[in-house]
């Protein structure tokens, strides 16, 4: 990979990873304290959703520009390389097809999000910081999705 395609991989994988790093030093942390001194962290698992939101919607990018989506080779064999590199670029197209409508749907959820000042139940996060993730991951993944769809590397691949 290379030049601004793989620091912005890199960069959303790290991001990623730390969130799910703190999903887990948040859930050791909440066993922890609740096992050996009976004193719970209030709001663990909203936190711990929160964080694997950021985990997930982040890595998407990384997914879509490190071409590490899972596939099935199937037809592979019958197609031959070039038939491949054909269908890969089709199914690029088909995924920032389905990720601009679900960015659009989402735009459309996260407002009225917003709008209602939708709260979590136990810590009163603003679910809108739910939305952002996903939406930033849903764009940045189509824009992926585009990227690679024009990659000359994916020739080789």
């Amino acid at each position: 990979m290379q030049g601004a395609r793989g620091v912005f991989a890199n960069v959303c994988g790290w991001l990623a990873a730390l969130c799910a790093a703190g999903m887990m030093l948040v859930t050791v942390a909440d066993v922890g304290l609740r096992t050996f001194a009976n004193y719970p962290i209030r709001g663990t698992v909203e936190i711990v959703e929160l964080l694997l939101t950021y985990t997930f919607f982040l890595a998407l990018p990384a997914i879509f520009l490190r071409d590490e989506n899972i596939v099935v080779d199937i037809v592979d064999r019958w197609v031959g390389a070039r038939g491949v590199n054909i269908l890969k670029r089709a199914a690029a197209l088909t995924a920032v097809a389905m990720l601009a409508v679900l960015a659009w749907q989402g735009w459309i959820a996260a407002q009225d999000t917003l709008v209602f000042g939708d709260v979590t139940s136990d810590l009163a996060i603003p679910k809108i910081y739910y939305w952002v993730p996903v939406l930033v991951g849903f764009v940045g993944a189509a824009i992926s999705a585009v990227v690679m769809t024009f990659a000359r590397d994916r020739d080789h691949s």
